[in-house]
């Protein structure tokens, strides 16, 4: 009995088709398939046959193996039985992907031997064994993950083989092969530098021109990109009619391991610098450290650390991110999701992971089209490695999950002005504002210590008039350390108004209240409402009940405004059922547009009308 997997799943005995009824059964075997001779737990079944698994899912199981065991009992294959789960007794040689994996392995070894011919011979073989994309129509995804690895080593060993064939002395006969090829995968440089070369010795230069300016505006059209500096450079010399482009064949780079999985020296790190003025939060560090030191072997960690605007969520997952890039040596990667950016949309998952890969070395031409493949691709390459990913400013739990990694020991850091309850299996860590000493010690380090120090009691209100809020710090004691003139009383003077609060804590580059305003875009019309009403009351903490009488609302109505307040940390809670604003989400409140007079339907403040500045 063989098993193919290079294309829709078919089983075969003595080359008759076996019939696997039933897509359940179908998404077990390959499941079963995929790990061939070791233990597959049902744990991992039922989390792979089902995104919502019902009671009855172990039993399901159970029923969909029965009836795959009177299908293979007429083979020699064992689908046994074991205490946490199945595993079917398949030869390696029984599956096409096996085959196919070994065959492109020996013909790479005929290669580095400098025995082209067999080479060719066993690279054809290999990709003859496909009928179409790997497990085609099956949907997991453990399934869907190894079909996309599937798919790009056979491309892979395609570009190979035409190189192969160039080598030896293939011209004419590779040039309809190549096109058909170029026309279904565009984004492939090989490729397209394979054609180019072919034509160029078959006297057609024009034509491998053409070929180039065809793939300069496809890339530019689509990705905003220029041609790699190889295809640049094969260009030029034909345009120069330089002899080695008709004399010699265009041999793409040899794939090293590292193509797949880049050595120490090439591990990338795009971990942002961490601040040398960085201060404070030695608790929230330790307690991130520990749970670090602490994770599962094996599986990868995630923390979520949340907070509202300008708290130093970046800043702590950046410093966290550096103190234990040792414990991840296979990589550190760093993706800006803008999900509180005022100036642009959050970033799509799919953009997001076309940013990853190929900060991770992947060229255009290799990342696929969809969102799903680009997905797998992700957990594909991170799977048995020791990455570190920080992915900050996220929107939502849905712009995370096609992110994050499926098997390895990676350390993942996510950051939110929300709080990401949808986000299972992460290990949340809410982040308040700095305790007084902290504030005004940072104050210190960016004004000047000697400066402050003169003045400690006005540095202590300067630091409270910013509201213990980092960002805020930050800000002012810029505008003190740029200013020699200014004492911090004038500092102090020029916080205690709201309004000119509001102008000291906005520079050329960094706004304050336009950062604190961003958060409000995702409340609906009854949320903003309800926040600029509050916000305009005398009270420093409010109930449900100070809550109704202000806004007019029903008690239910209030605690679901309250709760979506909550969960946009723009409010805190400091018992179970008392609120209050912190002082500078207050000041930006109250700059939001007046709400209706209670005549009509509240007003709805869009994303443009909270662009209103003080």
């Amino acid at each position: 009995m063989e098993y193919l997997v290079l294309g829709a799943l078919e089983t075969r005995q003595g080359g008759v088709l076996v019939d696997v009824r039933g897509m359940r059964q179908q998404r077990l075997l390959a499941l079963l398939l995929l790990n061939a001779g070791r233990v597959v737990p049902m744990d991992f079944l039922v989390d792979e046959l089902w995104e919502d698994p019902p009671p009855s899912a172990r039993p399901q199981v159970h029923n969909a193996i029965r009836d795959l065991r009177r299908v293979l009992a007429a083979g020699e294959h064992r689908l046994v039985t074991v205490d946490v789960g199945y595993r079917l007794a398949v030869p390696e040689d029984a599956v096409d992907a096996h085959r196919f994996t070994r065959k492109v392995r020996e013909a790479r070894a005929a290669e580095r031997d400098g025995r082209f011919p067999e080479a060719i011979r066993l690279l054809q073989a290999a990709v003859d064994l496909w009928r179409g994309d790997a497990f085609a129509g099956i949907h997991c995804p453990a399934v869907t993950s190894a079909a996309v690895k599937l798919n790009e080593q056979r491309l892979t060993a395609l570009e190979d083989l035409m190189a192969l064939r160039l080598k030896v002395g293939e011209t004419s006969s590779l040039v309809g092969e190549l096109t058909a090829l170029l026309a279904e995968y565009p984004l492939r440089d090989s490729l397209r530098r394979s054609l180019m070369t072919a034509l160029c010795r078959s006297g057609r230069q024009a034509h491998a021109l053409a070929v180039y300016d065809e793939g300069r505006r496809f890339l530019a059209d689509e990705l905003g990109l220029e041609p790699s500096p190889q295809l640049r450079a094969l260009h030029s010399e034909i345009l120069a009619d330089a002899p080695g482009v008709h004399d010699a064949p265009e041999r793409p780079p040899a794939r090293p391991a590292a193509a797949e999985d880049p050595a120490p020296g090439q591990r990338p790190n795009c971990l942002p610098h961490d601040l040398t003025d960085f201060t404070g939060r030695s608790a929230e560090l330790a307690l991130l450290q520990e749970a670090v030191a602490r994770r599962a072997a094996g599986a990868p960690l995630m923390l979520a650390i949340d907070g509202m605007g300008g708290v130093g969520k970046t800043t702590l997952a950046v410093r966290v991110a550096h103190r234990v890039t040792a414990d991840f040596p296979d990589g550190q990667f760093f993706a800006a999701l803008d999900g509180f950016d005022e100036s642009r949309p959050p970033v799509p998952p799919s953009q997001a992971l076309a940013a990853l890969l190929r900060a991770d070395g992947l060229g255009p031409e290799r990342i696929p089209a969809s969102l799903e493949e680009r997905s797998a691709l992700w957990r594909s390459r991170l799977a048995g490695r020791r990455c570190l990913l920080v992915l900050d400013d996220a929107a939502t739990s849905a712009q995370v999950r096609p992110l994050l990694p499926g098997a390895g020991e990676t350390l993942v850091l996510v950051t939110s002005r929300r709080k990401l309850s949808a986000l299972d299996g992460s290990v949340a860590l809410p982040l308040d504002v700095l305790p007084p000493g902290d504030a005004v010690e940072l104050l210190a380090r960016v004004a000047g210590e000697r400066r402050v120090a003169r003045e400690p009691v006005r540095a202590a209100e300067a630091a409270a008039l910013c509201g213990y809020l980092p960002l805020a710090i930050r800000i002012a004691a810029t505008r003190l350390r740029d200013r020699p003139a200014w004492s911090v009383a004038d500092l102090v003077d020029r916080l205690a108004d709201p309004e000119r609060r509001a102008r000291c804590l906005r520079t050329a580059d960094r706004d304050l209240m336009a950062l604190l305003r961003a958060s409000y875009q995702y409340l609906d019309r009854a949320q903003q409402r309800f926040s600029l009403l509050m916000s305009r009351q005398p009270a420093g903490s409010f109930d449900v009940d100070r809550a109704a009488a202000v806004t007019g609302l029903s008690a239910d109505e209030v605690e679901g405004c309250l709760d979506a307040l909550y969960e946009n940390n723009l409010i805190r809670q400091e018992a179970a059922a008392l609120f209050s604003f912190h002082s500078l989400v207050r000041d930006c409140s109250r700059l939001l547009p007046e709400p209706s007079d209670g005549s009509g339907p509240p007003t709805e403040l869009t994303v443009g009308q909270l662009a209103v500045t003080a």
